[in-house]
């Protein structure tokens, strides 16, 4: 049975990590993603939970502290932001090597430089390649969702791999919304009990945990990866399912609105997706065939499933809340552009940058990325040859 609420994203992370209660929790403040460990710590404090609570003097301490309790055996976790991610970078790559399927929940801020604690999504895409799982919200109710199921995923024998759960810092992390919390025991019996093969404390089986690897080895430990990534698409989709039946709330790699028909399409990520929703509608409203995805799993990226998705549209846009400087793109933009080759799609694409360091994305802005798609499908030159544009960019 749900429990109807009200609370912020970070309430619900939070709410989630008490009716996990894993064994450790390392971590150390930083804006927007402080409130978490701090719950998690008054949880504990008042009993409610029996996680070792270990508070340090950085966050790249917290990753490694998190690191070694994992190795050892323990369910752990973390929470960051922004910088405090970026500090914990060297780590993050041995904790994929290592394959130690620690939790994260990431809560999105734009990386320093210049100073900026509001939302988009540069920590985390820069952190794209450093081997972790990420999956992204739109709503609270979908950060304590994707939280429940993450251990689901991250300890699975066929993934082992660390998992980082995002949110759009003070969109979602601050902001109050209606929510439906399942009962402690129907999450306890769905996440289950950690049961690694191999861990530090294991007396019947000595082993070394993130040891020198050079040149005959090195190769072998990254193509592994790669094959736990790809595992990890079949299990997001099981674990998913399994999900359904407790809360009745569905999950994909992605969410398609109103792409049955969809002549024009937007691909975005995180909390401006409802934005483009009341867009979508809006349009159809005059006639207009608009449809949109919304990508929850960035890693493993879903390439071949997207490109299946657009394959019957006229014109597609990719929005990015993080600048790459690639010059071909944002990090959303220029994976799923070389996938809709890779398909031979036929859609017309352009990219987009929107909502860096927390500008403003409207429902008129979305509206006016549609005119821009049917610009683009007409040949008409105001878009014609274009790779990219910003939205909301100040002249």
């Amino acid at each position: 049975m749900s429990i109807r609420e009200r609370m912020s994203g970070n309430e619900a992370t939070a709410y989630a990590i008490r009716q996990v209660n894993p064994d450790v929790c390392a971590a150390f403040p930083i804006t927007p993603s402080t409130e978490i460990p701090q719950m998690v710590s008054t949880y504990i404090a008042n009993g409610q939970m029996t996680t070792e609570f270990i508070p340090v003097e950085s966050e790249h301490s917290s990753m490694s502290a998190t690191m070694g309790a994992c190795a050892a055996g323990a369910r752990a976790i973390t929470a960051t932001s922004s910088a405090g991610l970026a500090f914990m970078w060297e780590v993050l790559y041995v904790a994929a090597s290592d394959r130690l399927p620690i939790v994260m929940a990431v809560v999105n801020r734009a990386l320093t430089g210049p100073i900026n604690i509001n939302c988009d999504h540069s920590d985390s895409m820069g952190a794209r390649d450093s081997g972790w799982i990420q999956i992204y919200a739109e709503t609270n109710q979908e950060a304590y969702d994707n939280y429940i199921q993450s251990f689901r995923i991250a300890e699975h024998p066929d993934v082992r791999l660390p998992l980082m759960v995002c949110q759009d810092g003070f969109i979602t992390s601050h902001a109050v919304m209606n929510i439906e919390l399942l009962e402690d025991e129907p999450v306890k019996k769905f996440v289950g009990e950690y049961e690694p093969e191999n861990y530090l404390l294991n007396p019947e089986l000595p082993l070394a945990v993130g040891p020198y690897a050079n040149s005959p080895f090195y190769m072998e430990t990254k193509k592994n990866q790669r094959v736990a990534m790809k595992n990890a698409k079949k299990v997001i989709l099981e674990v998913a399912k399994e999900f359904e039946k407790i809360s009745g709330r569905s999950y994909g790699l992605f969410e398609e609105y109103k792409m049955e028909d969809a002549e024009y399409a937007i691909v975005i990520m995180g909390s401006a997706a409802g934005t483009t929703k009341d867009a979508v509608d809006k349009l159809r409203e005059d006639g207009v065939k608009a449809g949109m995805i919304k990508v929850r799993v960035f890693r493993p990226f879903p390439g071949e499933e997207l490109a299946e998705a657009l394959k019957n549209v006229k014109a597609a846009a990719i929005l990015d809340r993080a600048e790459s400087f690639s010059g071909q793109g944002g990090p959303l933009g220029s994976e799923l552009k070389a996938a809709l080759l890779d398909a031979e799609t036929k859609a017309k694409v352009i990219n987009y940058f929107y909502g860096l360091g927390g500008r403003d994305y409207t429902v008129e802005d979305a509206s006016a990325v549609y005119e821009d798609l049917k610009k683009l499908d007409a040949g008409e030159a105001t878009v014609k040859g274009l790779q990219y544009k910003y939205i909301g960019l100040r002249r």
